[in-house]
């Protein structure tokens, strides 16, 4: 995934996960909308995983996907975050932590759109 970042001009700053999902902290050119990018990024990281020889099933990402913006000074914050995605998925689920954050910053969602 940080190739292809670097490969678009922009910069990976922070990855990591776990079996149900990926978090990126990451840096795009200003003229890079995210929905490109993240098209490129399911794009090339499905078709690496599904051409490697030791794949027994095929791979692919979910449709949808989420962005937020973080600023400069809540970087670290976030980077510790995704750093310990399994410790802080022992306690609570991604689907309850995600539904959490969009009603904590008071973003409509009808949660029959969430998940597929």
């Amino acid at each position: 995934m940080g190739g292809i970042i670097r490969g678009e001009r922009g910069a990976l700053l922070e990855i990591g996960g776990i079996p149900d999902h990926v978090h990126l902290l990451a840096c795009f050119k200003a003229d890079t909308a995210v929905a490109d990018m993240l098209r490129r990024i399911k794009a090339n990281t499905s078709g690496w995983l599904n051409r490697r020889p030791e794949a027994r099933t095929r791979f692919g990402w979910q449709k949808g996907y989420a962005a937020f913006s973080v600023s400069e000074s809540q970087a670290g914050r976030v980077c510790r975050y995704i750093r310990n995605q399994p410790e802080h998925h022992r306690r609570k689920t991604f689907q309850e932590e995600f539904v959490e954050l969009l009603r904590k910053h008071n973003v409509d969602f009808d949660e029959k759109y969430l998940w597929d």
